[in-house]
């Protein structure tokens, strides 16, 4: 079962007495077998609720302050032509009694709230998009975090983690800038990702015949998840964990970081594609920003001297966190400079940072 709610606006210019513009609203109500029920606001208006035999259920609000507000609230299988003749209704009433005093009136879509498929997702500054997703085509609960691939009409399958939107099979753009936007020469080359279980790093540079690209994934459900329904993303590179010129480790990558700068191994290029969110089985950092200066310094050991480091940053809109990243650079081991690029990346319906760090 789903619900639906229909919101309307009026701003005004001025405030109005309710005792002026609710009596005209009542005959359509009641029109709709809706019974008034009137609260008491302490002097703050008018508030009155109305509840129909049918589960609908409308609350009407004349604000002190100069707004007008209506939400309408049915079950997903009403009558959507009859409930859009009354918003109708209602807003041709109101706008004829309230004649000049109105500034803006806004009506929005329906919300469609406790479905079996959640559309809507946060981006990553707080806005509320709403997604065309029509089916859930994955869904685990692994050691480490919630894992869904959700199938969008326009963006494909998109793979979300704890919530947070990963990856669609549209997201091109997301893995050609993490990887050095298309100017970079990985033939012959070491390459190490970090993370990137959906396989779209691994698929995109093993065609360009490095000499070994060696990703660490920590969790196996999410290469899973992926390979059976991101194919347009990574096609059937996750099919075997070891290939021509890959192998896949499923582990820990701080560990596998810190062993290899024991060992002394560096690589031509780091691409951390690791999620917001750590979910390293070593809890020794206090913080979200140690953890990620951590990854950050063991990346920078096991870098060559002239190789580069890629990650993504954050949303454009996010200047704090990334001013803070972007000090988290000052703070390293060794001394290092970077570069930013702007992409936008089609499925996040944001404009992305992504950063080359390199050692100075």
């Amino acid at each position: 079962m789903a619900l639906r709610h229909y919101t309307l606006d009026f701003n005004l210019s001025a405030a109005v007495d309710s005792a002026s513009t609710v009596p005209g609203l009542l005959s359509l109500f009641h029109e709709q077998e809706l019974t008034e029920t009137v609260h008491d606001t302490n002097g703050h208006g008018y508030l009155a609720t109305f509840v129909g035999k049918n589960g609908r259920f409308v609350i009407l609000r004349v604000h002190s302050h100069g707004l007008v507000t209506i939400d309408l609230q049915c079950y997903a299988e009403d009558n959507i032509a009859q409930l859009d003749n009354l918003l109708n209704a209602l807003e041709k009433k109101l706008t004829v009694l309230l004649n000049g005093n109105i500034t803006r009136i806004k009506r929005l879509p329906a919300l469609v709230r406790g479905g079996e498929i959640d559309r809507y997702w946060p981006t990553a500054d707080g806005r509320l998009i709403e997604y065309d997703f029509d089916r859930l085509v994955y869904e685990e609960e692994s050691a480490y975090q919630s894992i869904k691939i959700l199938h969008s009409k326009q963006f494909g399958n998109i793979l979300i983690l704890n919530g947070d939107v990963n990856l669609a099979e549209s997201d091109l753009a997301y893995t050609q800038a993490i990887i050095g936007g298309g100017k970079e020469n990985y033939a012959g080359k070491e390459v190490l990702i970090l993370g990137g279980g959906d396989g779209g790093i691994l698929a995109e540079v093993v065609k360009q015949k490095p000499k070994m690209i060696t990703m660490v994934e920590i969790d196996q459900k999410v290469i899973d998840g992926c390979k059976m329904h991101m194919r347009k993303t990574c096609g059937n590179i996750l099919d075997n964990l070891t290939g021509d010129g890959y192998q896949i480790l499923v582990e820990d990558c701080v560990p596998v970081l810190k062993k290899y700068v024991q060992d002394g191994r560096t690589f031509d290029y780091v691409i951390n594609d690791l999620t917001a969110v750590p979910i390293s089985t070593e809890p020794e950092e206090d913080s979200t920003w140690e953890f990620l200066r951590l990854i950050l310094d063991l990346s920078i050991k096991v870098l060559h001297p002239s190789g580069k480091y890629f990650t993504q940053g954050n949303s454009v809109n996010m200047t704090e966190a990334l001013n803070l990243y972007e000090e988290q650079l000052g703070r390293l081991s060794c001394p290092v400079g970077f570069s930013k690029e702007v992409v936008c990346v089609p499925s996040y319906l944001e404009l992305w940072v992504f950063y080359t760090i390199w050692k100075k």
